[in-house]
């Protein structure tokens, strides 16, 4: 039975368990980070444990440990699940309280970590790619909360993806206020066009995701022109290839946008020259997992 990291302690996947008070739980008050492990790695983990402890400082939610302590808490995580290749998943809720919004309500919050085995498509879409639709549901106006906080509350994000589902897609597309191309549900998004490699410019509400920024670095390693830019609904229509990239994602070809086929309707050359240097670039960095029989307590 797999093991759950909670508030200091591990505990076999059925004991993991917070109180139905808690405030992610009742109001999605609490944020969170998806982390990859490859050959006993963890890609980027200061990124993104950065990134949480950012999310966290924007609602003014305290993480009760140091960020090299939420690091060995995640290979803890891994090495007493036997992950070498698999997801984390860091969660920091705001805790236990009363009902009501005011966050004071909440005195201590809440820590998980678990570590699983995740494939968010199978390997044939590699080739085949994936059917993408245009939602009507737009990005979070980055008035209300910035996009760079990766919140509890994905209810517009799940919105979106119920849009795909209903249209038998296996993703979907959103839009700005302003009709500019974005992100998907759980993904960023890459174009191809005339050997210029595009992606959605921060200023509309993206996620500025660290697959993406992985992939712009590999771009640039491998001398492939880029540009970070406002984009339209014709830019993908007309684009010559298409993927999207994301943590759980990795990095998969798009292939068909609202019943339009892109480029040749597989997987292109650039794209998977790309995937190719990602997944080489995947196993020659990161965070040390222990191995099983060198797990500690945290």
């Amino acid at each position: 039975m797999s093991t759950v990291y909670l508030n200091g302690s591990f505990v076999p996947k059925d004991q993991a368990k917070v109180s139905v008070f808690d405030h992610g739980y009742l109001y999605g008050d609490g944020v969170f980070e998806g982390i990859r492990a490859y050959a006993g790695r963890i890609f980027r983990l200061e990124e993104h444990i950065d990134r949480l402890y950012d999310s966290a400082q924007a609602i003014c939610l305290n993480v009760p440990m140091t960020k090299p302590e939420m690091a060995e808490v995640c290979a803890q995580t891994c090495a007493r699940n036997g992950i070498d290749d698999g997801y984390i998943r860091l969660v920091v809720s705001r805790g236990e309280g009363n009902l009501g919004l005011d966050p004071n309500l909440a005195k201590e919050p809440n820590v998980v970590c678990i570590a699983s085995q995740i494939q968010m498509y199978p390997e044939e879409f590699i080739e085949k790619g994936l059917r993408l639709v245009t939602a009507a549901t737009r990005r979070n106006y980055g008035e209300v909360l910035a996009p760079q906080v990766k919140s509890c509350n994905y209810l517009p994000n799940i919105m979106a993806c119920l849009e795909a589902r209903n249209a038998g897609a296996h993703e979907a597309i959103c839009m700005s206020r302003e009709g500019y191309l974005a992100e998907c549900t759980g993904d960023n998004i890459f174009l191809v066009k005339d050997g210029v490699l595009k992606t959605p410019h921060h200023g509309v509400g993206i996620l500025r995701g660290i697959t993406r920024k992985a992939v712009l670095e590999i771009a640039a390693e491998l001398e492939i022109p880029t540009e970070e830019t406002f984009l339209n609904r014709w830019d993908v229509y007309s684009a010559d290839e298409i993927f999207v990239t994301g943590t759980a994602a990795e990095l998969v070809p798009v292939t068909n946008v609202d019943a339009r086929t892109i480029g040749n309707g597989v997987q292109g050359p650039m794209t998977r020259r790309l995937r190719e240097a990602f997944h080489r670039l995947v196993r020659t960095e990161g965070y040390p997992i222990p191995k099983p029989q060198e797990a500690q307590a945290i």
